[in-house]
């Protein structure tokens, strides 16, 4: 039988219906009954029999940071994607993600050892890599360096990486992706969804940072051919193509047929917003619109390469246009 955790998210949901495709027993957690529509809204962009594909999925409500509500879901378990996180650049979220990402990843780590599970797959991401040594492209031998200025997100995700590797050195083959911004249908108001919304609805600003995208059906390619496959205790960078926030703004505009964002953002610019963000913050309690290292993100120069996964499955990318034209013909208009 195979779990999934993060089920309710984007990757999660998604990756549920490439496995309803299969035979094999699926189990899923989930918190609230609101989220099961949201994936049942991502099985709908890929058919029409929604409730035949959804009915395979056994759901049990679960925390990942509440042991005794995770100790049933991973009864008669044989694998397992790991794929729940709490994704934020919002300081006051630090002490939360630490409790979801790394003190849930070692929960699902213990539990996977005791039940011993065949296989573990880990959804990480690109910001729990190294940073690139003068420019040179990012590759998995790229070391985390505890000195470098990494956002909250950043060290928690990187935390939760040593937790799954824990589990390789107590009997459980694992394997962790590490994906750059994932762009897919579904979830318009959160994550990287938002663009497709924020673009859609006349977003005037851009910035030239440039990082990897990935379409999230590549993710989950990759995540079940990782398991599927011989391969075990490795990670692999998921990344399509090397691209500026501007260009992908650009495409999607293009593909809703929208004008293109024509005010370029410079990063004196973000430096002064993200204060003022933060100052409002303090005042009204509502989340900024701009951290410091959302901020930095954007103007960031980053190129990873996806070599290892190319070389080790034979793996092909879609174009990140496609992928952008897909998504787009999925908006729900």
């Amino acid at each position: 039988m195979i779990l999934v955790t993060g089920g309710t998210g984007l990757v999660g949901a998604h990756l549920l219906y490439h496995l309803t495709l299969n035979d094999d027993k699926i189990r899923a957690i989930y918190r609230s009954e609101n989220t099961l529509e949201k994936v049942k809204e991502v099985f709908s962009f890929y058919t029409s029999e929604v409730t035949k594909h959804f009915s395979k999925i056994e759901w049990i409500k679960a925390d990942i940071t509440d042991i005794p509500s995770m100790i049933p879901a991973f009864i008669n378990i044989k694998k397992v994607y790991h794929c729940a996180a709490l994704v934020s650049f919002n300081p006051k979220d630090y002490r939360e993600m630490r409790k979801v990402n790394i003190h849930g990843t070692a929960i699902i780590v213990n539990l996977a050892i005791d039940a011993k599970v065949d296989k573990l797959c880990f959804v990480g991401s690109i910001a729990a890599v190294g940073n690139a040594i003068n420019g040179e492209i990012i590759t998995e031998e790229n070391e985390w360096n505890d000195e470098d200025d990494n956002h909250g997100y950043a060290i928690t995700k990187f935390g939760a990486e040593m937790e799954v590797w824990r589990a390789s050195q107590e009997g459980v083959d694992v394997v962790i992706v590490n994906p750059g911004v994932i762009l897919g249908s579904g979830f318009w108001n959160t994550g990287s969804s938002k663009l497709f919304t924020q673009i859609y609805n006349g977003f005037k600003f851009y910035t030239e940072g440039i990082t990897g995208f990935v379409g999230v059906q590549d993710v989950v390619k990759a995540m079940t051919l990782l398991m599927n496959s011989e391969v075990k205790n490795e990670r692999f960078i998921l990344v399509s193509e090397n691209k500026s926030f501007k260009d992908i703004f650009f495409s999607i505009a293009d593909a809703f047929d929208k004008k293109h964002p024509s005010k370029k953002i410079k990063p004196w610019q973000t430096a002064i917003f993200w204060r003022v963000a933060w100052v409002i913050s303090k005042f009204t309690g509502k989340e900024p619109l701009l951290t410091k290292h959302s901020a930095k993100s954007a103007h960031g120069i980053s190129y990873y390469s996806a070599e290892k996964i190319t070389k080790t499955l034979n793996f092909s990318f879609e174009k990140i246009e496609t992928v952008v034209k897909r998504v787009a013909k999925n908006y729900p208009l």
